[in-house]
């Protein structure tokens, strides 16, 4: 059961003047949120790295961050970059995806005052800014995985490019293809016990308010067709491509709701939260644009079945919408390294901290 709590702000480092609204969110009972920071404007996808600093992207800023969870300091690192949504940490260099380019900042950590130019990595992605910004992760395999969206609404364009989740090396070679008829994904994570892939895809618009559900897809094995422009969330048939049955497609394991907007995504790898929250997804909803009543702009809970099949989804945390009003609207999770869950906030140019309290830490191996 969820309940309204009254939250007490983080009072960080200049951050005594801050006016956003925490007291609105509601949680499961015994969870708090708090402000880490509310100075990371257009705040997206969030890494961390290896001494504990945490690396912001930005998605109309064209500035990437870098931020001290512990003294709320904020930096930025790199700037007049094209949608750098995307920060994916290795070695100690950040990777920052760029629209047509990955770019690299090496040894960042060790040069936070002075950081380095970006140097690319690689430089021959589509240049279209339609579903052009990319959520980058590395994956257990070493490679780093791009997405690129289709460059429409809905279209038929290359299939072996766009619509698709790509792969390639750290230093930019060997660019290949993991799965198809993926329309625009920005967050996925992979499995903590099976390594499998796991994403969220934003579907298309203009079918009306209810049609169709976004989706949360697993891959299974490496060139899976996840339905577009042919199939929507599993049975909904595009009216315009509808030459191919959804049966031809690997359905969605969850349908996420119609407009959601899902975003980033995480697997809970975590000890802090109790334990029935472990390997459970939560997904960050960014909320519908174009739908006559909102809907999204919350946190989802996703719990899976041993197999991989859905158990149940909830809503974990709410309230960045109330009464058709926005204020907020969360766009990456990120588990911290003592089990918290992080959440940027692009709307607010915010990073909030979700703890569990309510027994205090668990112990549970």
């Amino acid at each position: 059961m969820h309940r309204l709590l009254m939250l007490t702000l983080l009072l960080l480092p200049g951050l005594a003047d801050a006016t956003l609204p925490l007291e609105r969110i509601s949680l499961p009972e015994g969870f708090r949120i708090t402000l880490v920071s509310d100075r990371v404007p257009n705040a997206r996808e969030m890494a961390w790295g290896e001494r504990g600093t945490l690396f912001v992207g930005s998605n109309s800023a064209g500035k990437v961050y870098a931020l001290d969870p512990t003294s709320g300091k904020v930096r930025t690192i790199a700037s007049g970059l094209q949608l750098p949504v995307g920060v994916a940490y290795k070695g100690g260099d950040l990777y920052v995806s760029a629209v047509s380019r990955i770019l690299r900042l090496r040894d960042i950590e060790s040069h936070l005052d002075s950081p380095p130019e970006p140097e690319v990595v690689y430089d021959k992605l589509p240049t279209e800014t339609h579903h052009g910004w990319k959520f980058i992760a590395f994956g257990p395999d070493g490679k780093l995985y791009v997405p690129i969206g289709a460059p429409c609404n809905v279209c038929d364009e290359d299939p072996d490019l766009y619509a698709a989740i790509h792969r390639m090396n750290a230093d930019g070679s060997g660019l290949e293809l993991v799965a198809r008829g993926v329309r625009n994904t920005v967050g996925f994570d992979w499995h903590p016990q099976t390594g499998e892939l796991w994403f969220s895809d934003n579907g298309r618009d203009l079918m009306g308010d209810d049609v169709p559900d976004c989706e949360l897809n697993r891959l299974e094995r490496a060139g899976q067709h996840f339905g577009f422009p042919y199939c929507h969330a599993g049975d909904v048939a595009d009216p315009r491509y509808s030459g191919r049955p959804c049966s031809d497609f690997i359905a969605p394991v969850a349908k996420l709701g119609p407009h959601v907007a899902p975003l980033g995504l995480r697997f809970y790898s975590g000890r802090q939260f109790p334990a029935d929250y472990r390997n459970n997804l939560f997904i960050a909803e960014h909320g519908s644009w174009n739908r006559s009543e909102k809907i999204g702009y919350r946190i989802k809970r996703v719990e899976l079945n041993e197999d991989g099949s859905l158990k149940r989804q909830s809503v974990f945390a709410e309230g960045w919408l109330r009464d058709g009003t926005v204020w907020g609207r969360p766009a990456d999770v990120l588990v911290t390294p003592d089990g918290a869950l992080l959440v940027s906030d692009d709307r607010a140019g915010a990073i909030y901290r979700i703890d569990y309290v309510g027994d205090g830490p668990t112990s549970q191996p």
